[in-house]
């Protein structure tokens, strides 16, 4: 017997032939719908999606304080602990491929349940195998299973990206992605507690396990699947030919990228390039991640209210003159000065987060207007190829992480520092800044200026993107 449809004010009852909570009919484009009872169902949604994704966060970066306290009875080098890092943050970026359409094969609930519960796969295993006399083989095996972590947010980001209206999304996706992002600094801290503490490695994955089985408990309690979201293949298609898709996957590596490169690396840098102890790094390394998990939503309602594309273009200005001071500040061997420069590139990051990714849904939006589509039409295309792309965009950008850490690991082989790493990202922002500025910016004000008098068709504009 199938119980009737729930509305969203009400708890969901289970669909025929489907487990979980189902909401039936959701349109958070309907102010009456959405003030009504949508937004109290999309922010429950929200709070929930963000506590898994956090302790997903936390457990992808496991890696970047496990390596602290891995001293030399350990019998690695710098070069090893990068790499270890690196390989985290390579299967990190890979599965948030298939994480992204298992929301729609499963439900969002649903989903945040089971990948909640995997991460009792690499905490136990490392809880298991973390003392001197493991090889190296097999920490890299444990490393890569934590990547697993990196997953959840595609999911979360494609799951709350459908409960809210684009009005909106700005603000909810930042403040999903944030919530998720602070998981980097508080394991950190956590990390640096237990450190003080004289504690060892294993007290930290003692202290991730029974969390990461709140989280799911929590999630299957509390959260809904949405029916109306299907995994859509033409769409897929769409956004895998769409230029766009492959631009901002670009430019998301230079914001997410660099932002989840450096808080893997940020602790390895201090220790290897200017000497500091485990307990002095991890007094440090939470700072930077912290602020800029922060500022993401800042990033996402900037760009709700001047358009994601000047405050990402303007973002990569700021994150290439830190990277130049950071460049000053290591050949002078400056440790205040290269702290201090390295936090204000972390807050950044931050920033160009959240509004590169608000610049998604825009985009999307944007040409569903160009091709003469209008009210929850052009809403609905909009939301079907921007759930469709963004997977395939959060996946590449996490690759930055990946080549941030092989940059690093590289230069500290090469020059004994990291340097020649921070010279390449330097020109990497600039590449950035001059994507945006062509593809979002120029071209878009040549076009409305050349077009306006002629034509009365709705125009391709992505200057308020």
């Amino acid at each position: 017997m199938t119980a009737p449809a729930p509305t969203p004010s009400t708890e969901s009852a289970p669909s025929k032939g489907r487990g979980g909570r189902w909401i039936a009919e959701w349109d958070p484009e309907d102010e009456g719908f959405w003030k009504e009872s949508g937004e109290k169902v999309a922010r429950r949604n929200l709070f929930f999606s963000v506590l898994s994704e956090h302790i997903g966060f936390s457990v992808w970066t496991l890696w970047s304080v496990m390596v602290l306290f891995m001293g030399p009875e350990y019998g690695l080098t710098p070069a090893d602990k990068f790499f270890i890092v690196s390989m985290a943050t390579l299967v990190g970026a890979v599965v948030r491929v298939p994480y992204t359409f298992a929301v729609a094969r499963f439900g969002g609930r649903n989903w945040t349940v089971v990948a909640a519960s995997l991460l009792l796969v690499p905490t136990i295993a490392a809880f298991v195998v973390m003392k001197p006399g493991t090889s190296f083989g097999t920490f890299l095996v444990c490393a890569m299973l934590a990547g697993v972590g990196g997953g959840n947010f595609a999911s979360s980001m494609t799951n709350i990206n459908s409960f809210f209206p684009l009005r909106k999304k700005g603000w909810a996706l930042g403040l999903n992605a944030g919530g998720g992002n602070i998981g980097v600094p508080v394991v950190q801290l956590v990390g640096l507690a237990v450190i003080g503490a004289s504690g060892g490695p294993r007290v930290l994955l003692g202290i991730y396990i029974p969390l990461v089985v709140v989280a799911a408990v929590l999630g299957a309690l509390y959260m809904d699947n949405i029916s109306s979201v299907k995994n859509d293949t033409g769409a897929a298609k769409e956004a895998v030919r769409d230029p766009h898709t492959w631009i901002m996957s670009f430019l998301y590596i230079g914001t997410f990228g660099s932002f989840i490169g450096y808080s893997f690396a940020f602790g390895l840098v201090l220790q290897t390039q200017f000497g500091r102890t485990p307990l002095q790094a991890a007094y440090v390394t939470f700072v930077g991640p912290l602020l800029g998990s922060l500022i993401r939503p800042v990033g996402g309602w900037l760009a709700d209210r001047y358009g994601g594309a000047r405050i990402t273009l303007w973002n990569f200005v700021g994150m290439a003159l830190a990277t130049a001071v950071i460049v000053l500040a290591s050949t002078q061997k400056s440790l205040p000065l290269f702290t201090t420069a390295f936090i204000v590139l972390f807050v950044l990051t931050g920033l160009g987060n959240g509004s590169t990714y608000r610049m998604i849904p825009a985009i999307f939006q944007a040409k569903a207007v160009a091709q003469g589509l209008s009210g929850e039409e052009a809403a609905a295309y909009g939301r079907r190829l921007s759930g469709a792309s963004m997977g395939l965009i959060g996946a590449v950008g996490a690759l930055g992480g990946l080549g941030i850490n092989l940059a690093f690991r590289q230069s500290f082989l090469s020059v004994g520092s990291g340097t020649g790493a921070f010279v390449s990202f330097l020109a990497f922002y600039a590449a950035c800044f001059a994507v945006t500025w062509a593809v979002y910016l120029r071209g878009s004000a040549a076009r409305t200026r050349a077009t306006a008098a002629a034509e009365a068709k709705p125009q391709l504009s992505y200057a308020e993107v």
